[in-house]
């Protein structure tokens, strides 16, 4: 037997061994959240509400209290929310684009306890549905709260996604609410 193929034998029969475990360290994956709502109010009015990224407590009911510094200026603007459980995050401000009714953020210190998300970045847009009312689109990216390769099920894949949902929907039918009673 030639020499190169004696000394690759073990190599192959090491690899074989370490294969199924490479399989399994593999970490968490990128997960994502997209919801919209129909709401029957002008994009204008609806923007009135979202446009400000300080002013979320307004309408969402799982936001006690926002602080916010830098105003609408992205790459300066952040906000402090404390959450309907009493637990704080911290949010900043990376895409503010009024024309558009746009704007999009990002997750700037983590709290497991508040949110099961070890970070995330979102999107919310206000578009014309074109019969006088708007459509407003919000998503997310994130991963999950424990990035190990075996998270307890408050911190898993399935425990983050739940989490955002909820946050997400729960805002839009507050939003919707709100911004239909607007005069």
């Amino acid at each position: 037997m030639p020499r190169s193929l004696s000394i690759c034998k073990p190599l192959l029969f090491v690899a074989a061994l370490f294969l199924p475990a490479l399989a399994q360290a593999h970490g968490p994956t990128p997960q994502k959240v997209d919801e919209e709502i129909a709401i029957a109010a002008s994009p204008d009015v609806v923007w009135g509400l979202v446009g400000d990224f300080g002013a979320i407590a307004a309408w969402h009911p799982g936001v006690k209290e926002a602080r916010a510094s830098g105003g609408n200026e992205a790459g300066k603007a952040e906000r402090e929310l404390t959450l309907a459980n009493g637990e704080r995050i911290v949010e900043g401000l990376d895409e503010y684009e009024a024309d558009r009714r746009m704007l999009g953020y990002r997750l700037s210190r983590e709290n497991h306890a508040a949110l099961p998300v070890s970070f995330y970045s979102a999107t919310l847009e206000v578009v014309d549905d074109g019969k006088g009312g708007s459509v407003v689109k919000w998503g997310g990216r994130f991963y999950r709260a424990d990035t190990g390769n075996f998270p307890p099920e408050h911190l898993n894949d399935a425990a983050a996604v739940a989490a955002m949902t909820d946050f997400f929907r729960s805002g839009l039918e507050s939003l919707r609410v709100v911004a239909e009673k607007a005069p």
